[in-house]
């Protein structure tokens, strides 16, 4: 490798590693950030290392890496007995409080999915447990965006160095 080709690997895996700190950081695009830094060091060596293949398997991580937000999420609510609204609510709570910082995206979806059940009619302990379903929903989300950048990461430095 040269030494542009050093700088250029150096300062994309930097970005990488700012992008798996966006993972919690809610400030950070997170899964994109990496997936994007790998798309323009593809471009800048003219895809030799990476190439489209790999591309495409990051657009999908990437892909799973949002969604997987809101599916634990609504599926946690679910799974410790929330309804619908329970479900609803802390997916609403999640989208709002990216805009707002990490408190919010802790406390919003907790809050609203047990908002969303006393309006539909539950008793206020299932309510706060539907609540509980949002932040282990939340947990489990963020965990496993941070296993997707790592892999990602890992795919990008072994196909780069190996």
């Amino acid at each position: 490798m040269t030494f542009l080709e050093i700088l250029l690997f150096v300062v994309v895996l930097v970005i990488m590693i700012i992008g798996l700190a966006g993972v919690i950081l809610p400030v950070l695009p997170g899964i994109p950030l990496i997936f994007g830094a790998a798309v323009l060091y593809g471009i800048l060596t003219r895809f030799e290392e990476i190439n489209l293949q790999l591309i495409l398997i990051f657009a999908g991580l990437t892909a799973f890496g949002l969604i997987i937000d809101y599916l634990a999420n609504y599926f946690s609510v679910k799974r410790m007995g929330g309804g619908r609204a329970g479900a609803v609510g802390a997916v609403i709570g999640l989208l709002i409080g990216i805009w707002f910082g990490l408190v919010w995206i802790i406390v919003l979806p907790f809050l609203l999915a047990v908002t969303f059940e006393l309006i539909a009619g539950k008793e206020t302990r299932l309510a706060l447990t539907a609540g509980l379903g949002a932040f282990v929903g939340l947990l489990f989300g963020g965990l496993t965006r941070f296993i997707i950048g790592c892999v990602m990461i890992g795919l990008f430095v072994w196909k780069v160095l190996f």
